[in-house]
């Protein structure tokens, strides 16, 4: 079973010498991979103690830094932390919320102009 890691405790791992972060909420220290990064110190000490997971995947980092980021794993960020994502809204919805106006704008139409004839 992989140990839970808070994202207080994440936080407090935010320095050079000692750089822990968060990416697809699984914890990392990367502390010793800080001077071989290919894309520098800076990349790694903006994100030091975070959630990193949106600024790994906007890189685009390919499957060998994918790979290569698993020697650096050391838990698991802990359920509590853990942000639920939205309810994803699909066009089945948007289609119905779209009818239900147009519906309603039709009939306010009709009323007005049943009311207006009498």
């Amino acid at each position: 079973m992989s140990k839970e890691i808070s994202l207080a405790t994440v936080k407090e791992h935010n320095k050079p010498n000692d750089l822990w972060l968060v990416i697809d909420n699984k914890v990392y220290d990367v502390t010793k991979f800080l001077l071989e990064h290919p894309g520098g110190e800076e990349a790694l000490t903006s994100v030091a103690g975070t959630d990193a997971t949106k600024d790994f995947n906007d890189v685009g980092h390919s499957e060998e830094a994918r790979e290569l980021l698993k020697k650096f794993y050391i838990g698991n960020l802990a359920a509590s932390d853990i942000k639920k994502k939205p309810p994803v809204v699909g066009c089945r919805e948007i289609g119905l919320a779209v009818g239900a106006i147009l519906m309603g704008m039709a009939l306010v139409y009709v009323i007005k102009r049943g009311m207006a004839k009498n």
